[in-house]
């Protein structure tokens, strides 16, 4: 039988890269899997590990048939071939950051970058410079952004529904390193509890920077300055383990951060909570498909992630049907289909979809700056300092 009917060839997926992630880690596969589940990239050349016989034997173990001792060789190379990677994704300990993505925006070619995006606010502020003046996509992975019911609540207090805001309340607690895991030679625990890798902040850098940057997403309120209380719990850790931040943003509202990795008995617990003159909103990301919202007044009701009473921004982040659960991997996945929108309309020079968000640059900046202004703070007793941007 003969089949008529026009055929629309589906466009190019996107030749992929990655730097970090091999065997042992745990980031590198959650990107992997979200860069698939839209199947809008293809990976294709890696350098896996620091270690050269490491990373090539990631490469065999992931079936990528180009495999490189080192992310500069690997740049290089790339911007030679005419199939070479359109963008990486850099998913190494946070001190790797910055030489990592340079040696590629040098060539043009777009980074996915795992959060924070640097260890020191001297490299973000040097890195965001070098990545505008490139003029390539930089997206950064703060993928709780991703999540449709945060977009469902962003799209809420932009259309005022919480009045004007006062009060931001947004903690992250976790207890997996509330013993000295890092003695034992965990490789998680190793290097986000070394200064040298991780930068001058813990908690704060590692989870504190989710907090930061999600409540800044759903509230548009900007942080005027901070005070911030550190501590490092477990003896001997170099740094913070826990942390206190009181917030006051631009125009008068307040705010409350708190971020743990020594709470016992809290696994992934990050929630926020805004409250404005007519409404209160609450979310949190252990039960990420419900937003309860409280106006003022009135009884509270939960809205569903694609249930009744949802608009077009949650809508546009959502895959299935109300009452499946989709969580941490769509999250993530929304990050990167975001960004591959942006990469494809570079790519065939159309216009951007306004309605593409993802965070990136000024994001990074920031967050690096939070942490920042964190250890400032705390060393002076708790003082309100402002941040560096």
């Amino acid at each position: 039988m003969a089949i008529t009917g026009a055929h629309v060839a589906r466009a190019p997926r996107i030749r992929l890269g990655m730097v970090g992630g091999g065997r042992d880690a745990f980031i590198g596969a959650v990107h992997r899997i979200a860069a698939r589940i839209d199947d809008q990239y293809e990976l294709v050349a890696g350098c896996f590990s620091s270690d050269a016989e490491k990373s090539l034997a990631s490469a065999a173990d992931l079936g990528v048939a180009r495999a490189y001792a080192s992310f500069a060789e690997m740049a290089a190379k790339e911007a030679r071939r005419r199939d070479g990677i359109e963008v990486v994704a850099i998913v190494t300990p946070n001190h790797m950051h910055a030489p990592v993505a340079l040696q590629f925006l040098k060539r043009g070619i777009h980074v996915i970058c795992d959060k924070p995006l640097t260890a020191t606010l001297s490299e973000a502020k040097k890195l965001a410079k070098a990545a505008e003046a490139s003029g390539v996509v930089f997206a950064l992975t703060h993928n709780y952004t991703g999540y449709p019911m945060i977009r469902q609540a962003k799209a809420m207090v932009e259309a005022g529904e919480l009045g004007t805001l006062r009060l931001v309340q947004v903690e992250y607690a976790q207890d997996w390193l509330a013993e000295p895991l890092e003695a034992s030679g965990q490789k998680q625990a190793g290097w986000r509890t070394d200064p040298a890798r991780s930068g001058a902040g813990g908690s704060t850098g590692d989870i504190g920077t989710h907090a930061f940057n999600l409540a800044n997403f759903v509230s548009g309120l900007r942080v005027a300055e901070l005070a911030a209380d550190l501590q490092a719990f477990v003896p001997g850790r170099r740094v913070d383990d826990n942390g206190h931040v009181l917030l006051r943003y631009e125009g008068g509202a307040r705010g409350m951060l708190w971020c743990s990795q020594v709470a016992s008995g809290c696994e992934n617990g990050l929630r926020l909570r805004i409250f404005g003159t007519k409404a209160g909103i609450e979310w949190e990301q252990e039960n990420p498909n419900h937003l309860w919202v409280t106006p003022l007044g009135q009884p509270r009701y939960r809205l569903t992630r694609g249930g009744a009473g949802t608009g077009d921004a949650a809508g546009r982040m959502t895959r299935i049907p109300a009452g499946h659960p989709e969580g941490y991997l769509e999250g993530f996945a929304n990050i990167y289909a975001e960004a591959a929108r942006a990469i494809t309309a570079r790519r065939d020079c159309t216009v951007l979809d306004a309605a593409v968000t993802f965070p990136g640059l000024k994001e990074g900046v920031e967050g690096v700056a939070f942490v920042d202004a964190c250890v400032r703070s705390s060393a002076r007793n708790a003082a309100w300092v402002t941040l560096n941007l």
